[in-house]
């Protein structure tokens, strides 16, 4: 017996389906592809940070890995690591924890960097051309093979590097300038 691969015809499509799984999928030339499960260490940074910015703007408006975004080209869809809500999501994505193109995009976007080659290049070129089409303001790239943090601002529609933070450097968000954190933390797990 031949199983045949699930296509879609349009992200509205996608957004219809369901295959009863917990499984999250990119939707690539109108195929799902299921992602990976992350290291234990991309994990552990994903959630102390989010455990930060849940003290710091209230657990409401940060979200996991689970969210949603669309997003034009190939694929369809991320997945990011952890995402900062405006207040006007956090009704939106009651129903179907996914931003659609038409809505406000998101304050920030975090990706902790998996290891190998195809991971850095999707996490440093092709993410960062996405979120910066998506307008989402800031855009942090977490690489723990470097213990780096490197900040990226939108400005004039362009990403433009704020800083790379290692070791004692406090990170700089423009999003967030009451933010008091070193590099250094979010590596100490």
């Amino acid at each position: 017996m031949v199983q045949t691969k699930q296509r879609f015809a349009s992200f509205e499509e996608y957004l219809s389906y369901n295959d009863g799984s917990d499984k999250l999928y990119e939707l690539y030339n109108g195929e799902l592809i299921e992602l990976p499960i992350k290291p234990g260490i991309n994990v552990q940074i994903a959630n102390y940070i989010l455990l930060l910015f849940a003290l710091l703007i209230g657990v409401d408006r940060v979200r996991g890995h689970g969210l949603e975004l669309e997003v034009r080209g190939e694929p369809r869809n991320r997945f990011p690591d952890l995402t900062i809500l405006a207040e006007e999501h956090i009704k939106l994505l009651a129903n179907r924890n996914t931003i659609r193109l038409s809505m406000l995009p998101p304050l920030l976007v975090i990706e902790v960097v998996s290891p190998g080659e195809l991971q850095r290049n999707r996490d440093f070129i092709a993410k960062r051309l996405q979120y910066q089409d998506c307008e989402i303001p800031e855009y942090w790239i977490i690489d723990p093979e470097n213990q780096s943090i490197l900040v990226l601002e939108l400005v004039d529609k362009i990403y433009h590097e704020v800083g790379v933070f290692v070791g004692d450097n406090l990170i700089v968000s423009h999003q967030f300038p009451n933010l008091n954190l070193q590099a250094k933390q979010i590596f100490k797990l």
